[in-house]
C-alpha cells in the first residue's frame, strides 16, 4: 500500500516549466502541435530527397547493383556516344559543302569532350552515392538522427538546386535548338525525315549528356549550401552559449565534415578543371588553324557546350569559395566575441577595485602583524579568505579558454581544399583568369 506522506512531499517537484501553462490540457496540445510540426517539416524533407533521388536515378547516377549498374553504362554509351556519332556519320550529304564550313570535324570533338564530362561526373558521383547513401552524401543525418530545426532549410536549399539546374539548363537547350535548326537549313539533305531525325537525335544526346555533367556540379554547390546553414547557426551559437567546449566541440565537427566533402570532390574537382581546360584549347588550336569563316553552323556547338561548361565550372567556385570564406569567417566572429566578452566583463572592473583594496588590507595587516607579534594574529591571517584570488583565477581561467579557442580557430580556419589547397580567393583568381581568357577568345571567335 502506497504511503501518502511520500506523495504529499513529492507533489511540490511537481511544478510547472518555463514557459509551460500550468493547465495539463494547454500544455499537451503545445506538444502535439510542436510535434505535428516536425512530422510535417520531416515529411516535406523525406518527399524532397526522394524526388532528387528519383531524378538522379534516372540519370543514372544511382548505381548499387549490377544491373543497375549495366543499364547505367549502357545507355550513357547508347544515348550519350553511339546517337550522336551515328547522326553525324549520316548527316553528310555530296550537295552541301562540308568541307567549306568542318562542321563535323568541330562536332566530333564537341560530342567527345561532352561524353568525357559527363563520364567523368557519372564515375564520381555514383561511386560516393553508392558508399555513402543521399542522406549520408547530403550530410542531412548530422549528429546520427536528422535535426528538426534544419529541415525547412534542407527542404528550401533543395528545391533551389533543382530551380537552378532549370535556370541554366533551359536556356542552353533553346540556344541548342536554335543551332540545331539553322544547322538544318544550311544542310539540307534530300529526305527531310533523316534531317529531322538528325536533329532530334543531336539535341536528345546533348540534352541527357549536359544535364548529367550539370547536375553533378549542382550536387557539389548543393552539399556546400547545406553546410553553410550550419555555419551560419554556427555564428549563431556564440550568441547563445557560452562554453568554450560547446564551440570546440561544434566547429571540430564542422571542419570534419568540409574535410569530408574536400575528400569525395577533390578528384571530380580536378578532373573537371582538367576536361574542360583541355576542351578550351582544343578548340582554340582548330580555330586558329581553320581559315575559314567562322559562323553559327560550324562554331555553334563550340559556343553553347562552352558557356555550359563555364557554368558548371562557376557554380563550383563559387560554392567551394563560399564556404571556404564562411569557415574562416568564423575566426572573425570567435574573435569580436572575445572581445566583447573581455570588455564588457564586469569581473574587470570589481577585479581592479578589489586589487586596490586588497592591497591595502593587505599592508595594514603586515603592519599589524609586525606590532603585536601575537599568535592570534597570525592564525587569523591564515584563516584570511581570499576571495580576490579565487574571482581574478575564475576571470583568467575563461579568458584563457577563450583565448586559447581564438588561436585554435586561427591555426583550423577550414574549408573545401583539393590536395590540400584550399579552395578561396587567391585559388580561384588564377583558374578565373585562365579560363576567362580562353572562354572569352572562343566565343569571340565563335560568335563573330
Amino acid at each position: 500500500m502506497a504511503n501518502p506522506d511520500s506523495e504529499t512531499e513529492q507533489a511540490p517537484l511537481l511544478t510547472p516549466l518555463l514557459g509551460w501553462s500550468s493547465n495539463p490540457n494547454q500544455n499537451g496540445i503545445e506538444v502535439d502541435e510542436a510535434q505535428e510540426g516536425e512530422n510535417e517539416e520531416e515529411d516535406q524533407l523525406d518527399h524532397a530527397l526522394r524526388r532528387l533521388e528519383i531524378f538522379l536515378t534516372i540519370l543514372g547516377y544511382k548505381q548499387t547493383s549490377v544491373l543497375s549498374f549495366a543499364l547505367s553504362w549502357s545507355a550513357f554509351m547508347l544515348i550519350g556516344v553511339a546517337v550522336p556519332l551515328l547522326a553525324l556519320h549520316f548527316s553528310g550529304c555530296s550537295d552541301c559543302q562540308i568541307e567549306k564550313y568542318q562542321i563535323r570535324d568541330f562536332e566530333m570533338d564537341v560530342v567527345a569532350f561532352q561524353a568525357c564530362l559527363a563520364a567523368v561526373s557519372l564515375i564520381c558521383l555514383s561511386h560516393n552515392l553508392r558508399k555513402y547513401g543521399l542522406k549520408r552524401f547530403l550530410f542531412v543525418d548530422r549528429y546520427g538522427g536528422q535535426m528538426a530545426c534544419f529541415h525547412k532549410d534542407y527542404v528550401k536549399q533543395i528545391s533551389e538546386s533543382m530551380r537552378l539546374l532549370v535556370l541554366w539548363l533551359l536556356p542552353c537547350f533553346l540556344l541548342k535548338i536554335a543551332r540545331e535548326i539553322i544547322r538544318l537549313i544550311h544542310l539540307r539533305h534530300e529526305s527531310w525525315w533523316l534531317s529531322v531525325a538528325t536533329l532530334l537525335a543531336l539535341t536528345i544526346s546533348w540534352t541527357y549528356v549536359s544535364t548529367i555533367s550539370l547536375s553533378a556540379s549542382i550536387l557539389f554547390h548543393l552539399v556546400c549550401n547545406l553546410q553553410v546553414i550550419h555555419f551560419d547557426d554556427y555564428g549563431k551559437l556564440l550568441e547563445r552559449e557560452s562554453d568554450v567546449l560547446i564551440f570546440m566541440e561544434e566547429h571540430m565537427r564542422l571542419r570534419y565534415h568540409l574535410l569530408k566533402i574536400s575528400h569525395r570532390f577533390r578528384i571530380y574537382l580536378l578532373l573537371e578543371f582538367l576536361v574542360v581546360t583541355t576542351s578550351q584549347f582544343v578548340a582554340l588550336l582548330q580555330i586558329t588553324v581553320y581559315g575559314g569563316i567562322i559562323s553559327l553552323t560550324n562554331g555553334g556547338d563550340f559556343a553553347v557546350s562552352t558557356l555550359l561548361q563555364v557554368v558548371g565550372i562557376i557554380l563550383c567556385l563559387h560554392a567551394a569559395t563560399r564556404i571556404s570564406h564562411r569557415a574562416q569567417n568564423i575566426v572573425s566572429l570567435a574573435s569580436r566575441w572575445h572581445a566583447l566578452a573581455t570588455c564588457t566583463s564586469s569581473d574587470v572592473s570589481q577585479m581592479r577595485n578589489s586589487i586596490s583594496l586588497g592591497s591595502l588590507e593587505a599592508a595594514n595587516r603586515l603592519n599589524s602583524i609586525y606590532l603585536d607579534y601575537s599568535e592570534s594574529d597570525l592564525e587569523s591571517l591564515d584563516c584570511i579568505d581570499m576571495p580576490i584570488s579565487t574571482r581574478l583565477a575564475s576571470y583568467m581561467s575563461s579568458q584563457h579558454k577563450r583565448q586559447a579557442f581564438v588561436m585554435y580557430l586561427q591555426s583550423n580556419p577550414g574549408g573545401i581544399t583539393i590536395f590540400g589547397w584550399t579552395v578561396d580567393r587567391s585559388f580561384v583568381n588564377t583558374i578565373f583568369f585562365i579560363e576567362l581568357s580562353l572562354v572569352t577568345f572562343v566565343l569571340g571567335q565563335t560568335i563573330v
